[in-house]
């Protein structure tokens, strides 16, 4: 059992607060993503779990062992950077052995390890080759593999593929994954990519300015964002994000756009919103759909809007749609032709309408 525990993690650097009051568990054999924009904490907490950053207020636990003291090289991790940081002069084998000749292990054992993790990660036949003779790819399945022969505790990765082109990301990403199922061991995984800490994670931990904004699985910050920010950062594209005013209308609540745009908010039982005037409206891209004359959808969700931009994905379209001098980013099938200037129907799913304080930006109402 390996359990990584937060319990009020603040980091300063000289008076100035970057990491403020963190508290999170990473329970055993999970794979946690922290994702967030550049400057959001997220490498600084992972290099203070690594011991490469101090605390300056809080602890930081694994299995109920304070580790804030404890030097890096006894905290039973193993870190996978950004760079690779191989050592250009030795081989695949020299580079995935340093860290166990360092602790004096056996030859034979060292031997086992590495011939063991270079299997698993298609090594074997490169083994005796230099950094400078292999693939970002290859360079990358190294550096993990010299954290893997340690066999640590706890994982931990920060922004890994971010030097790999697009499709080799993709690949690695896989690879990824994959390693975490046959190693069944506890990662932190620190990355900007929403697409990557979606496809990756158990559990996602957005990041934003030092504080923790939202925690929970992929599907369920998509679905259930708490506020305008993990709303409009998990997504691709993100989630169409429109201030507005509540109006309420012979007992019916309508959203007001400045242009004259009126949006009805299906009644639910649980949802009181006469108490907010200003609020921003959200609804994914997938919930705005062309319709034509025959629609299974209410007619009061069906408005007509003009095309101002297409961009064709080959399996989908995204279309920058106009209503009443509002833009909405919608979708359609890839093999659909739509022009730019056409003149469509759309209809707005609003089951899956996101309503969020505009103050506060924390939201106050959200569909089935």
């Amino acid at each position: 059992m390996t359990e990584l525990r937060f319990n009020n993690v603040i980091k300063r650097y000289g008076k100035v607060e970057v990491v403020h009051g963190i508290n999170l568990s990473v329970v055993d054999k999970e794979f946690l993503v922290l994702v967030g924009p550049s400057g959001c904490g997220k490498s600084t907490l992972l290099r203070m779990i690594a011991g490469l950053e101090e605390i300056s207020e809080g602890t930081i636990s694994i299995d109920d062992k304070v580790i804030n003291n404890v030097a890096p090289k006894d905290r039973g991790l193993a870190m996978v950077f950004q760079n690779y940081a191989l050592y250009p002069h030795m081989n695949v084998y020299e580079n995935m052995a340093f860290g166990l000749k360092q602790r004096k292990t056996p030859k034979s054992e060292i031997q086992q390890r590495v011939q063991s993790v270079a299997q698993i990660l298609g090594l074997e036949n490169l083994l005796q080759r230099k950094p400078h003779e292999l693939s970002g790819g290859q360079r990358q399945r190294v550096a993990m593999g010299r954290a893997m022969v340690r066999k640590p505790s706890v994982f931990l990765f920060d922004e890994p593929l971010s030097n790999l082109d697009a499709k080799l990301r993709i690949q690695m990403r896989a690879e990824i994954k994959m390693l975490h199922q046959r190693v069944n061991s506890t990662m932190v995984y620190v990355t900007h990519d929403q697409v990557e800490a979606m496809t990756l994670a158990d559990r996602i931990v957005v990041l934003k300015d030092g504080y923790i904004e939202q925690v929970g699985t992929p599907l369920e910050l998509f679905l259930r964002p708490a506020n305008v920010f993990v709303a409009g950062f998990i997504g691709t594209p993100p989630m169409n994000l429109l201030r507005c005013e509540i109006a309420l209308d012979d007992g019916r609540v309508w959203l007001v756009f400045p242009g004259g745009l009126r949006v009805p908010v299906p009644p639910r039982q649980d949802a009181s919103l006469d108490h907010a005037l200003d609020v921003v409206m959200g609804i994914r891209t997938e919930e705005i759909t062309l319709v034509d004359e025959e629609s299974s959808f209410p007619a009061e969700w069906i408005y007509p809007a003009v095309v101002k931009v297409v961009e064709p994905l080959g399996n989908e379209n995204h279309l920058h749609v106009e209503v009443h001098g509002e833009t909405f980013v919608a979708r359609c099938e890839g093999r659909r032709i739509v022009k730019a200037g056409a003149k469509v129907n759309i209809a707005f799913n609003l089951e899956q309408l996101h309503l969020f304080d505009a103050k506060s930006s924390q939201v106050i109402y959200q569909g089935t």
